[in-house]
């Protein structure tokens, strides 16, 4: 995996910007830049720092923002309101306060789910989509016992940050995952609460939004792994419901393709983005 240091050296390439709304505290990690606004929003139990090699490779041309949306990362903890409508809200927020004209929404997971639904509901507020590894999804009643089942299973707190990246799966997407825990209380702690990630997950489990997705205007690019964790069926009726997305798949990655392969990724995304002009 690159890492940003490879680029950077020591120095900050980033400037921490805190948004407000309905007194949950945002922080975001703006990393400058040129050019067409682009917003980075990561999934479930994840947070800004995932996209530092994306956001620095783009930010040459473009202007970049990561957010640590609500429940995760530098962001607030505990949100009482954590619905889908909530984090569309935030992302509204990111957008106005830091002043981004028409950005392109770029998520994983559910955060291309967040993505999605702020490009459906504000047409006129978004550029362009891009989902990786994210769709409409369907009704799951059990995806939230699963998750919270998943994190029950990590044996916190981790004694070091190397243990748990071994833990969570190693490689690339074990050290993503690991630079997000936090150190206090005598080891290596994760940065969002157990029962906020399943209490996000609520909506998403009762429906499919397949409406929304077919609500939404902008031109899109959906980009899944060759391990998706998107059913073939389900991107299959996405192309069915919006025949001009743009589609396209990355060898030998999973669901954690950002962490993966951010460089092809970023090829795939200035292509995408060059074409919009």
């Amino acid at each position: 995996m690159i890492e940003p240091a490879d680029y950077l050296g020591a120095d900050v390439a980033w400037s921490e910007y805190v948004v407000v709304r309905d007194s949950v505290r945002l922080v975001c990690r703006d990393w400058g830049g040129p050019g067409q606004p682009i917003v980075l929003l990561h999934g479930l139990a994840g947070y800004a720092g995932e996209w530092d090699v994306l956001a620095w490779l783009l930010s040459s041309r473009y202007r970049v923002v990561s957010v640590d949306q609500r429940g995760h990362g530098a962001s607030e903890r505990h949100p009482r309101d954590v619905s889908r409508a909530a984090y569309v809200a935030d992302v509204i927020a990111v957008v106005d306060q830091l002043a981004l004209q028409r950005p392109v929404l770029v998520g994983q997971s559910l955060g291309g789910h967040t993505a999605m639904l702020t490009a459906a509901a504000h047409p006129g507020l978004v550029r362009a989509l891009v989902l990786v590894e994210a769709g409409p999804g369907g009704a799951n009643p059990n995806g939230p016992v699963d998750i919270g089942g998943w994190l029950d299973s990590w044996p916190t707190p981790f004694p070091s940050r190397e243990a748990a990246a071994k833990f969570l799966g190693g490689g690339p997407v074990g050290t993503g995952w690991a630079a997000g825990l936090e150190e206090r209380e005598g080891g290596w702690w994760p940065r969002f609460d157990r029962d906020v990630m399943v209490r996000s997950l609520a909506e998403n489990a009762q429906r499919s939004f397949q409406h929304e997705w077919g609500q939404v205007a902008c031109p899109t690019l959906v980009v899944l792994a060759q391990s998706s964790f998107i059913p073939a069926q389900e991107a299959d009726e996405m192309l069915r419901q919006r025949p001009a997305t743009m589609a396209m798949s990355i060898p030998g990655t999973g669901h954690d393709l950002h962490l993966e392969q951010p460089e092809i990724l970023h090829t795939a995304l200035s292509e995408f983005l060059e074409g919009l002009a």
